[in-house]
């Protein structure tokens, strides 16, 4: 049997900060293949951005197919004198282990895989079950788990459902199972001006009410009203600048950037047509770039998360609630392939400085995810 606390602690003293692989996928490969698992390390590249590593690895060959997913890339650890011990020491103190990604998301990582070696050991199921894992999902996430999924397609490997190991419990483990969260875009508008003096406003054309009239209007805009499981799209308004360091020239030009979570109301496409349309009725020049971080993604509640809830219930005794709540995570690339739930650990501490779970939370979660295994291929017989 694989000891997941021992298992978190080597992944945390993989320094596998975003893109750096650090020895982490390595590490899983190892352990992995030398139980029958059918390893891929992947590395895929693209312009401007870093060349990234990342681990498929299979045990079987036919359905039902289960894939874990998740990475082991991490954020940086920032001031490592602030931490009350190393990093990257993986240390347990009274009943946490603390280290970077602890909680985002190696905790996760160590409990599914020890689950999954542990029921392929016993029961040796009639199907298959994977491993998704990228050095990628902080980063850019261009070379990561998206590339993986089109290379499973191009193989014609077929996932039949995922579980993505987000940090998704919010105060206790098993209170919280994200089945949607909302997408990203991420717009700079920019308002052409005039240059000049401020002493001679006719002689220039100052672009700043300009770019307040469109930031009124976009501040303005009711998205939509949410849904039953989603909040409502927000837009918020993040920097404004004209670049402008003296008190007597009106600037050439100014710009603003914002940013809208949206709900599975709308998409990418339909939402920058609908802002286009805003800021074009002001009747003001101005100019638009967009970029969509990603789309939302929605399970809706049926068999997928009533199979978690239940495996949840009979490990903690608690029905977690089935939530959209949060940023957006690779599981925005992976619904285009399979229905996909998140669930994981506890993530308080996500992140922060003295980042840690409870070592009884990491057993209790590889318990549960050896639940959902059961209980998954159970209803496939």
């Amino acid at each position: 049997m694989i000891d997941p606390v021992a298992l978190l602690q080597e992944l945390i003293r993989c320094k596998s900060v975003t893109p750096e692989e650090g020895g982490a996928l390595a590490h899983l490969e190892k352990l992995l293949t030398a139980h029958g698992f059918v390893c891929h390390r992947l590395k895929f590249s693209a312009p401007d951005t870093p060349d990234v590593d990342n681990l498929y690895a299979r045990w079987g060959t036919t359905a039902p197919h289960l894939c874990f997913a998740g990475h082991t890339d991490v954020v940086p650890a920032g001031d490592a004198g602030a931490w009350s011990g190393d990093p990257f020491g993986g240390i347990i103190k009274d009943g946490f282990i603390y280290g970077r990604g602890a909680a985002d998301m190696k905790g996760s990582i160590a409990a599914f895989a020890a689950a999954a070696l542990e029921f392929v050991r016993v029961n040796k199921p009639a199907g298959s079950i994977s491993f998704l894992l990228t050095g990628d999902e902080e980063g850019p996430a261009v070379n990561g788990t998206k590339k993986v999924l089109e290379w499973l397609d191009q193989r014609g490997e077929k996932i039949d459902f995922c579980i993505v190991g987000e940090p998704t419990s919010r105060e206790t483990l098993g209170d919280m199972v994200k089945i949607g969260r909302r997408g990203t875009l991420t717009g700079e508008i920019t308002v052409p001006g005039v240059q000049g003096h401020v002493a001679y406003p006719q002689l220039a054309d100052n672009p700043i009410p300009k770019l307040l009239t469109l930031l009124k209007t976009l501040d303005g805009l009711e998205l939509d009203k949410g849904t039953a499981h989603f909040q409502p799209s927000n837009l918020e308004i993040i920097t404004i600048d004209v670049g402008n360091p003296a008190d007597n020239v009106i600037p050439a030009s100014a710009r603003a950037t914002f940013n809208v979570r949206f709900n599975d109301q709308h998409t990418g496409a339909s939402l920058e047509k609908k802002l286009r349309a805003a800021l074009s009725s002001c009747g003001l020049p101005y100019r638009l770039t967009v970029r969509a971080g990603g789309e939302s993604f929605y399970t809706p509640p049926g068999k997928y998360s009533e199979m978690l809830q239940k495996s949840i219930r009979k490990i903690t005794g608690l029905t977690p609630e089935l939530s959209t709540a949060g940023g957006t995570s690779d599981a925005r690339f992976i619904k285009q392939y399979c229905p996909v739930i998140e669930f994981g650990i506890v993530g308080r501490t996500a992140h922060k400085t003295d980042e840690c779970v409870a070592v009884r939370d990491v057993t209790a979660l590889a318990a549960i995810y050896g639940e959902i295994l059961k209980a998954y291929y159970s209803s496939q017989a």
